[in-house]
């Protein structure tokens, strides 16, 4: 894929949901403005992180900037579709992603930059340039990301250790 630099400013909805089986799911990361609709690839380990790192920054930021009057503190999946739509076409596989936040619109950023995979003898080529994508969100967007990205992690196998094999233990 030739390099690419995609904004969504500000996204419409941003969510995190799997296709395909327990143990063979495929997990990606979707936001759309309007009618575009950008998928990007992820593994099960990114989602975490980026769970986590989400729930860790509102933290921060609700102690130093608390939202605006009305703005919840917890996330509400009651009232909002997390589920991913249609067309799922990936854009890339992601290698890593970013959080930042802009205080004079109150909205963070969510960077997604592209892997480059590696060629038979192993080797990055160092002249490509990865795409990226950036999801501008609100604290109540995030907030619901983090906590429903949370619940799909948990939707894998009843014991994630197991990782599809069988696990022996001795007393």
């Amino acid at each position: 894929m030739a390099n690419q630099e995609i904004e969504l400013n500000p996204v419409d909805f941003i969510t995190i949901g799997t296709i395909g089986p327990k143990g063979q799911r495929v997990f990606h990361l979707q936001g759309g403005q309007g009618k575009r609709i950008v998928s990007l690839t992820i593994e099960k380990e990114q989602a975490w992180a980026l769970s986590e790192a989400i729930r860790e920054m509102l933290e921060d930021l609700d102690k130093r900037k608390p939202p605006a009057e009305g703005e919840p503190h917890e996330a509400d999946l009651d009232n909002v579709d997390m589920d991913l739509r249609e067309p799922i076409e990936p854009l890339f596989r992601v290698a890593q992603m970013g959080l930042g936040y802009d205080e004079d619109l109150d909205m963070v950023v969510l960077v997604a930059q592209e892997l480059i995979p590696r060629s038979e003898d192993g080797e990055v080529d160092e002249s490509a340039e990865p795409s990226s994508v950036r999801m501008w969100c609100s604290r109540r967007q995030m907030r619901n990301l983090s906590a429903y990205t949370m619940q799909v992690v948990r939707a894998g196998r009843a014991d994630p250790r197991q990782n599809g094999r069988l696990v022996y233990y001795w007393t």
